[in-house]
């Protein structure tokens, strides 16, 4: 039998996509087969050594807790992960993000009210912990949860996005340690609940992703000061993530079904203004998270049960069209929720 791929110009996208998505799971299957053959033990388990960064874990809730991310053990990607954050089912963990010891948190909630946060005060645990509720130190509505935890940087500018695609950037001073608790960071009333939120330098790119899997890239310089429409969205779907590029950027993609798939940017045409209805940039039922990587980067993957698992890009193949992706987490009746992306400085 010729095992030669055919010409598949013609042929259906979403065919096309789940061929591919076959080739790489043989593909890793293959591998598997090959490195168990050779070795006779488990793969060796790379570490980080001890500094200053963390690992913050948290619930839409406000149940936080801070872990040293040396703590956290690198796997190979598609194992099931480690236990971490102990929440009740009803409380999933929904954030994460890696933060330096005295820097200080932005929390932005889903009213898109912002507030400053010493990471003190966020409880330090080991790896399996409950950690300590945060919010009464922020002073929530009712019915209001945390959306986005981030550190505060001392430059470039904060974009925000909503779940109904709107797109608002605001320079990094407006966060200083002046800034009024509360401050509300758009018009919710026009905006709608926040999605998510990420650093960008100003003038570059910004790349926004919703539950479909369907994203858009335009220049961040066309958003205006009083914010607009990121990406057109149908009635049945909802953005959930924004992240920075430019035509050298890697963008990883995660669904919740624990499948991801890195996609260069230099394939990834950037539109001519926001507001399009953008493009398909990954096959998955439910996109959790894009962001931008480098190939040094670990990826850590939350699941909904409260399981981590922490891995190299490198081990993702890099794809310049439309895939399912690959296997990053293995689940059993779980699904991922939250994911963070990591450069380490020293290993051991």
């Amino acid at each position: 039998m010729d095992r030669t791929r055919p010409d598949l110009t013609d042929i259906n996208q979403e065919v096309v996509a789940y061929i591919q998505s076959l080739e790489d799971e043989i593909e890793r299957l293959n591998n598997h087969s090959q490195l168990a053959a050779t070795e006779t033990s488990e793969a060796p388990v790379f570490y980080e050594s001890p500094g200053p960064y963390v690992l913050i874990t948290a619930t839409a809730s406000g149940t936080a807790k801070r872990t040293p991310v040396h703590l956290y053990a690198r796997q190979r990607r598609s194992g099931m992960g480690i236990f971490d954050l102990d929440t009740a089912p009803e409380d999933p963990p929904a954030l994460l993000t890696i933060a330096e010891e005295g820097q200080t948190l932005l929390m932005i909630t889903s009213d898109s009210r912002a507030f400053r946060l010493p990471l003190s005060s966020v409880q330090e645990t080991p790896v399996r912990a409950r950690g300590n509720s945060i919010v009464s130190k922020l002073n929530l509505f009712e019915g209001e949860t945390l959306a986005a935890i981030l550190p505060i940087h001392a430059q470039g500018y904060l974009s925000l996005l909503s779940k109904t695609g709107m797109v608002r950037s605001l320079r990094h001073h407006v966060f200083g340690e002046y800034m009024k608790p509360g401050i509300p960071l758009y018009d919710i009333k026009s905006f709608g609940p926040l999605a998510n939120a990420c650093w960008s330098p100003g003038d570059g790119d910004l790349l926004v992703a919703t539950r479909q899997g369907r994203a858009i890239r335009f220049s961040e310089k066309q958003v205006p000061p009083q914010g607009c429409v990121g990406m057109r969205l149908t009635p049945d779907d909802q953005a959930v993530s924004i992240t920075p590029v430019d035509d050298s950027s890697e963008v990883f993609f995660l669904g919740a079904d624990g499948h991801g798939t890195l996609r260069k940017m230099n394939s990834f045409a950037r539109n001519k203004a926001p507001g399009s209805g953008g493009k398909n940039a990954m096959a998955t039922s439910q996109l959790v998270a894009a962001a931008n990587v480098d190939g040094v980067d670990d990826l850590f993957i939350i699941s909904r049960l409260g399981k981590i698992i922490r891995f190299q890009v490198a081990e993702v193949p890099v794809k310049e069209g439309v895939v399912q992706g690959v296997i990053c987490m293995s689940f059993r009746a779980d699904e991922a929720s939250a994911l963070a992306v990591r450069r380490p400085v020293t290993m051991y």
